[in-house]
């Protein structure tokens, strides 16, 4: 299944990160069966594979939803508010941080910083940044969101 990713990079252990991000763009996220054949595969230890696929935020080990919303819980932005965003979208999506929605339309997700300091605090979904975000702010932004899912449905 995973035979198109393998073919394009060296079976070696520099691979391993390549790989992973590869692999997750296909699946969605990596199951323990990825992860043991990327640990077969190039050669390295399945508890190295297992320690980097859990250390970028970039990468999961579970299934996450269709729309990834990272709170940016930074310097700037907690000083700014980033709690309080974040327990705003975890009220208005109904999981906690790290959760993913029953229906997998949303996975909310804290993360350490996303670089956008200047624009504080900031939300990060599917890669687009949201920034001076408030409470209301961050309960429109995933309505909007979620409304524009039914109409495309």
């Amino acid at each position: 299944m995973l035979e198109n990713i393998f073919s394009r990079y060296p079976k070696e252990p520099s691979s391993l990160v390549m790989v992973l991000q590869d692999v997750q763009s296909e699946l969605g996220y990596l199951p323990a069966e990825a992860l043991g054949e990327v640990s077969t595969r190039l050669g390295v230890p399945r508890s190295r594979v297992y320690s980097v696929a859990s250390f970028y935020n970039v990468l999961s080990l579970e299934p996450r939803g269709k729309h990834l919303v990272r709170v940016c819980m930074g310097t700037a932005c907690h000083v700014r508010g980033a709690p309080l965003v974040l327990d705003a979208a975890v009220r208005e999506l109904g999981v906690a941080d790290g959760e993913t929605t029953a229906d997998k339309k949303f996975t909310i997700q804290s993360v350490g910083c996303v670089g956008a300091c200047a624009i504080a605090p900031v939300v990060e979904i599917d890669e687009e940044h949201f920034g001076q975000l408030t409470v209301p702010k961050m309960s429109k932004l995933l309505k909007n969101i979620e409304q524009k899912g039914e109409e495309g449905a």
